[in-house]
């Protein structure tokens, strides 16, 4: 099986990327990942990017500073549904096995070059829509909130 040329470029780009931009990224030793993290105005949060090699595509999650406790992982869940609702770069997802909430965004780029613009244009919406979105899946989990007073607080407030 030969090497993706072009997928190894993307990886490279997105090793430039994240030490130009400050990311201060660490590296996987056993997969095309770079670890980072993100501290945003309403929390830190643990950032991967990664490269599948394989297929050309770039994905980029900002993951939460906490986990949502199961009694809490529907309300959360109907958060995330308004939240997306209408969302044009990435979306909010939990794994509901666990309650790791997470957002993503991707980029196919089979084909094409993968930039330090493309990769901006699809790292920023995502940590700082996440961070955007943080104290809304706070006042759920910790303040008791409906998932739609939650949200309509987080957006009066944005």
């Amino acid at each position: 099986m030969s090497e993706n040329v072009n997928g190894l470029k993307g990886l490279e780009a997105l090793r430039t990327f994240l030490e130009e931009d400050g990311w201060f990224p660490r590296e996987s030793k056993t997969d095309t990942i770079f670890f980072a993290n993100y501290s945003g105005k309403n929390g830190r949060l643990s950032c991967e990017a990664r490269i599948r090699v394989d297929v050309e595509i770039f994905i980029f999650y900002a993951e939460a500073p906490i986990s949502i406790p199961e009694e809490k992982r529907i309300a959360v869940a109907e958060y995330m549904a308004r939240v997306n609702f209408g969302m044009r770069i990435g979306n909010m997802e939990m794994d509901m096995s666990d309650g790791q909430v997470r957002y993503k965004s991707s980029l196919d780029f089979e084909g094409e070059k993968l930039t330090s613009n493309l990769l901006k244009n699809s790292i920023l919406p995502a940590v700082t829509t996440m961070d955007r979105y943080l104290p809304g899946l706070m006042a759920i989990v910790y303040g008791g909130k409906s998932a739609a007073t939650a949200y309509e607080d987080v957006r009066s407030n944005s």
